[in-house]
């Protein structure tokens, strides 16, 4: 593997995992040594993060690890709910109902993995991207999912925001659960009506976590006398 290579996805790792918060600079000296490359490398590397938009050019300082918004995560999912409503109905229609029936089955008995430690909960997100393969491949449209793949770049950054929260977790697990249940049974409108509701109840929790964050963070920042 190329040593841009390398660094590209070690930083976009340590983004997404928030390993590296919003904000943070990214200076070439202390990355190149960190990684193990040359700045050549890494100037190439973080290129490609700015053109993902996961990185940002700043004055003065470089480049950084781009914020993380109220404004942007809205917009990422105003994007999602077209696309993911597409994939849904479209998988509804072309599906094997036996993956899904699984699927379903799965989600059903999620609450088990989320309760316990960080081993359970990363098995949870496994399955969690098992159903977003799924869909991609019954909805079979490579347009599609080239238009997906950028957008889920962002999403499994924000979707960090709630990796904590148990009892949002189980939540999504049941409304996981009805998607799958829904393209199952081979039923369009009730996938994407499921669809919806999910990506519903995801951004106003997201938006609300993001907030309590902000005002954290500007607490902690106010001197106390």
């Amino acid at each position: 593997m190329r040593a841009s290579d390398r660094a590209y996805q070690a930083l976009r790792a340590d983004i997404i995992e928030w390993r590296l918060g919003p904000g943070t600079v990214l200076g070439e000296v202390e990355q190149s040594a960190r990684l193990g490359v040359s700045r050549t490398p890494l100037r190439e590397a973080l290129s490609r993060l700015t053109a993902e938009g996961l990185t940002a050019p700043h004055p003065g300082r470089g480049v950084i690890v781009s914020e993380v918004s109220l404004e942007k995560i809205t917009g990422l999912f105003d994007v999602r709910i077209s696309l993911d409503c597409t994939a849904a109905a479209l998988a509804a229609t072309h599906a094997d109902q036996r993956t899904f029936r699984e699927l379903t089955r799965r989600f059903e008995s999620a609450s088990s993995l989320i309760q316990e430690s960080d081993g359970g909960r990363q098995e949870y997100y496994g399955l969690v991207a098992e159903l977003d393969a799924a869909i991609d491949a019954a909805a079979a449209n490579p347009y599609l999912l080239q238009a997906q793949r950028q957008l889920r770049t962002h999403l499994s950054r924000v979707r960090r925001l709630a990796q904590d929260d148990v009892a949002r977790l189980t939540a999504s697990a049941s409304e996981h659960a009805q998607i799958a249940r829904s393209i199952a049974q081979a039923n369009a409108d009730l996938a994407v009506a499921s669809t919806k509701v999910h990506l519903h109840n995801s951004l106003q929790y997201l938006l609300a976590a993001r907030t309590d964050s902000t005002a954290k963070t500007v607490r902690e920042e106010i001197p106390h006398g």
